[in-house]
């Protein structure tokens, strides 16, 4: 097993959390914040957009099964990278698109994939995702954790989470657990 890490922002935690439990390969998906100046800040102070945190999600997964170009694929076909801070109708700079690379080569990769997206022009606007160095995680509150799959019937897990893990099934049969 080769167990790595990838801290991933692509709006509201949930949807990237129910989605990334359904790779093969995935060990563990934890949402929290990454980014900000604050040490430990909680939902609500994050929810301002005054910390500078953003919501991500911690995925912790075996590259021998699913490796990380395969993971900013899915990344990048469940979230709109184009729309500076904002996804849908969450708006501020905690819903903003980017990538906490771990190391050297994570940044390398995952500029290169930005990098041919743009080239193969798979986006009709710009992408916008922040490549960013390795920041701090902070685990979000327990009640958070495993949203989706804990709350299905929550009005924003059945209109906004669900159509993802949708797409998700629906175009990423070979990358389900």
């Amino acid at each position: 097993m080769n167990t790595q890490t990838a801290i991933l922002g692509g709006g509201c935690f949930w949807c990237l959390e129910a989605v990334f439990q359904r790779v093969k390969g995935v060990q563990q998906v934890t949402s929290g914040y990454a980014g900000g100046a604050r040490a430990n800040p909680s939902y609500e102070q994050i929810c301002t957009g005054a910390t500078g945190h953003a919501e991500v999600v911690k995925i912790d997964f075996d590259a021998e099964v699913i490796s990380l170009e395969q993971l900013l694929t899915i990344f990048f076909a469940i979230h709109d990278p184009t729309t500076l801070n904002r996804q849908g109708n969450d708006v501020g700079t905690q819903y903003r698109s980017v990538i906490f690379c771990q190391s050297v080569e994570q940044k390398q990769l995952a500029t290169a994939f930005i990098e041919q997206l743009s080239q193969q022009k798979v986006f009709s606007q710009t992408i916008v995702t922040q490549i960013s160095d390795a920041v701090p995680f902070y685990s979000a509150e327990a009640y958070h954790q495993n949203y989706f799959n804990n709350h299905p019937q929550q009005g924003y897990c059945q209109f906004v989470v669900a159509p993802k893990v949708l797409k998700f099934r629906e175009y990423f049969k070979e990358y389900q657990a």
